[in-house]
């Protein structure tokens, strides 16, 4: 294939059979001012479209001669009904030696496979086209139907909202709950945001400090049965969706294991952030996002798709493009370069030293632990590791085991192998590419817990964890690798 030309605004066209499509494409060029050549095998079409005052003329496209009828021209169209004369063209226009840009229309992938090893450098199936603008469609207006729902509840709301992100919510959770914040703002109707457990992980804490994000523990909190209506944002991770009350509003990008009915569900799991979703309804509602909800939901995006290397959809792209400029990005830095603290520095540097490898997962045991969310952060270290795919590192605190993973191997789900682990003895939770896991320290290893006998708890409660764990892998058990 050549090089294609340049394509700029004083460009030439030709456009090589000129049925309905050509016609109109020519209609559309020559409305904005470009210079069109039209080439057509039927004479009378040609005369009819002369009489329309474009620049047409007679000639078959699938001879070799129409290399030189078009040699002056920068971008060629073929956009006749005839594939194999549309491959004649290519082929006569590519040996003709002629640096333009080629774009033809197929019938099948077949023939869009073989126009591509002659030479084309666009091809175009018209069933493909109309195929992806009917779904393009279709979504537009699922967006445009969800919102009148949304709309609708959020305007006939009284009191306040109150918006519960997942337990130890992480940056796509919250930044979804700002979002919808937000945009109850424009109906009058004011929001708390609220959670379970923790915001422990150093960089959700400067995420939220930064930010300025207004959050409240629900220990703190008034009884969601005293808000005037109760959303659910990126709420799957949460693993047990009962809150106690009516949900009227749900929205995700995962599916709950556990499902829920609510007056208002919108689950997307053709898009890997939840915060792509609720981008989705500001543009919907024609909101211009403040700054703060900008950075919120693009670092939410780039959070749930590490900084998009990781199951990133088209839409995702999109949103996070439309946020971009109303993003504070320097705000942003600050947030995904949080200085590690020295509690944090202890935890991954005893991972590292207790590590144990099967294959490619590495399992860890961190010891007692003051901050536990200091594992997240080692798991997440560890899995840059060469040639790991599955890292776990568990520690213990507050008489239990606490347990976080990540994975991107994509044969296994890891929240999945959490809840087969452990889910008997305690509580997991998680999706594909992270989870957590807590156990009661005796329960689990069977001894009273006291301080005489920790260190025979660690001992047995690290044997017990990395078999269960490594079986739930479905790792053989075997000769195995501190690596170092």
């Amino acid at each position: 294939m050549s090089t294609a030309a340049t394509i700029s605004s004083m460009s030439t066209y030709a456009i090589l059979g000129c049925g309905s499509v050509g016609h109109a494409v020519a209609d559309e060029l020559t409305e904005e001012g470009k210079d069109v050549l039209i080439l057509d095998k039927d004479e009378t079409r040609v005369e009819a479209l002369r009489d329309q005052d474009l620049n047409a003329q007679a000639q078959d496209i699938a001879e070799a001669g129409v290399a030189d009828a078009v040699a002056e021209r920068d971008v060629i169209l073929i956009l006749s009904s005839d594939v194999d004369a549309n491959k004649e063209a290519v082929r006569a226009i590519r040996d003709h030696d002629a640096d333009q840009y080629v774009v033809v229309r197929a019938s099948d992938p077949v023939s869009e496979d073989e126009l591509v090893e002659l030479g084309a450098d666009v091809v175009i199936n018209p069933s493909t086209v109309i195929a992806d603008s009917a779904l393009r469609s279709l979504e537009s207006g699922e967006l445009e139907y969800k919102a009148r729902q949304l709309a609708d509840i959020l305007d006939r709301t009284e009191g306040r909202l109150a918006i519960l992100a997942h337990d130890n919510p992480d940056p796509d959770s919250i930044a979804a709950a700002v979002a919808l914040g937000a945009i109850a703002a424009g109906f009058d109707l004011e929001a708390d945001i609220l959670y379970d457990g923790d915001i422990g992980h150093q960089e959700n804490r400067a995420f939220v400090n930064t930010l300025g994000i207004d959050l409240h523990a629900r220990t703190d909190a008034r009884p969601l049965s005293d808000y005037g209506a109760v959303a659910l944002v990126d709420y799957s991770e949460a693993g047990d969706t009962d809150v106690g009350v009516d949900v009227d509003i749900y929205i995700d990008h995962a599916e709950s294991d556990d499902g829920f009915e609510a007056e208002f569900t919108d689950i997307r799991t053709n898009v890997s952030a939840t915060s792509t979703i609720l981008t989705k309804y500001i543009q919907e509602f024609d909101l211009s996002p403040s700054e703060t909800v900008a950075t919120a939901l693009l670092y939410g995006i780039r959070a749930e798709t590490v900084d998009f290397k990781r199951e990133t959809t088209p839409a995702d792209l999109t949103a996070a493009a439309y946020l971009h400029p109303f993003a504070n990005h320097d705000t942003l830095e600050e947030v995904e370069s949080p200085s590690m603290s020295p509690e944090t520095l202890d935890v991954l540097a005893e991972a590292i030293q207790s590590r144990e490898v099967q294959g490619s997962h590495l399992i860890s045991n961190a010891g007692f632990v003051r901050d536990r969310e200091a594992l997240a952060q080692a798991a997440q270290q560890l899995l840059n590791l060469e040639g790991i795919t599955t890292s776990a590192v568990f520690g213990i605190a507050d008489d239990n085991i606490y347990l976080s993973a990540r994975s991107k191997d994509i044969r296994i789900n890891i929240g999945n192998v959490l809840q087969d682990a452990f889910s008997d003895i305690g509580e997991a939770a998680g999706h594909a590419t992270q989870g957590n896991a807590e156990i009661p320290l005796g329960l689990f290893t069977g001894i009273e817990t006291s301080e005489s006998n920790r260190d025979t708890l660690l001992a047995l409660s690290e044997e017990a964890v990395r078999r269960k764990l490594f079986d739930a892998m479905g790792v053989e058990s075997g000769e195995s690798s501190n690596g170092s």
